[in-house]
């Protein structure tokens, strides 16, 4: 039985023997980032996103040189936007601040969060909502990235974005004066005049917010805010209307 195992075992180290001897070694594959992001973009600019995507996804898990892993969480929010999935993209684009911080790109993604919502402003009725993000992005983006190449651009759509909410603001105040509901259109006014001292309709406002105040009984408030457009704005069109409020409150009720 002993001589039977030592020729089992023999046996055994040949074949093995054997076997090692023919396979062949196969060299292990070195992951090239460079060239799977330039693959990625190619499929991007054909409009192939997933395919794009998932190519991305394995750089950020497989770049050991950490040069393209962040160029491809910023590519992957880009692909977002071009497919317009704009949640989606915003989403992407936080995850890249929050991932890296300190990039020379940060700036630029913060940017593209700002004008995802700048581009849903479509109009004072509909667009007090993306304005309002908007805004407070952009001035994130000032605030944060104090050198950032769009600082010129971004003056003029904060602007916008003012403009438009205090748009909204107003004709809602309007509509409350019209359905005479003075105490909220009072309240509308006053927030406008508080949130935007530099609104371009700001001579209406007052004389809105004159006519509000006489309505319900507060002469008082109705004349400040009268006195205040007549010196703040003598050559507006509006200066005869706020004379003749003045002069309906200084006269007083009609003697019968």
């Amino acid at each position: 039985m002993k001589i039977m195992r030592y020729l089992y075992i023999i046996f055994l180290l040949l074949y093995l023997s054997s076997c090692s001897g023919k396979a062949s070694i196969k060299p292990v594959e070195v992951f090239d980032a460079e060239k799977s992001f330039a693959e990625a973009n190619e499929l991007a600019s054909n409009d192939e996103y997933e395919k794009a995507r998932a190519i991305l996804i394995k750089i950020k898990n497989r770049d050991t040189s950490k040069k393209y892993a962040p160029l491809s969480q910023l590519r992957i929010a880009d692909t977002y936007v071009r497919e317009d999935e704009p949640d989606l993209a915003v989403a992407e684009y936080r995850k890249f601040i929050e991932m890296y911080p300190g990039h020379r790109y940060a700036s630029y993604a913060q940017y593209q969060i700002a004008m995802i919502y700048f581009n849903q402003i479509e109009s004072p009725e509909r667009g007090y909502s993306g304005a309002a993000k908007a805004l407070a992005e952009f001035e994130k983006l000032n605030r944060d990235y104090r050198r950032n190449p769009y600082r010129d651009i971004i003056n003029i759509r904060i602007e916008k974005c003012r403009n438009i909410m205090a748009d909204y603001e107003f004709l809602v105040g309007e509509f409350y004066l019209k359905k005479e509901s003075y105490k909220a259109a009072i309240g509308r006014f006053e927030t406008l005049i508080k949130t935007f001292p530099d609104y371009r309709k700001m001579p209406r406002v007052l004389l809105n917010l004159g006519v509000a105040h006489r309505k319900s009984g507060q002469k008082e408030k109705a004349a400040e805010y009268l006195d205040r457009l007549l010196k703040n704005y003598p050559n507006s069109s509006l200066v005869p209307y706020a004379e003749k409020e003045l002069a309906s409150l200084k006269a007083g009720p009609k003697s019968r």
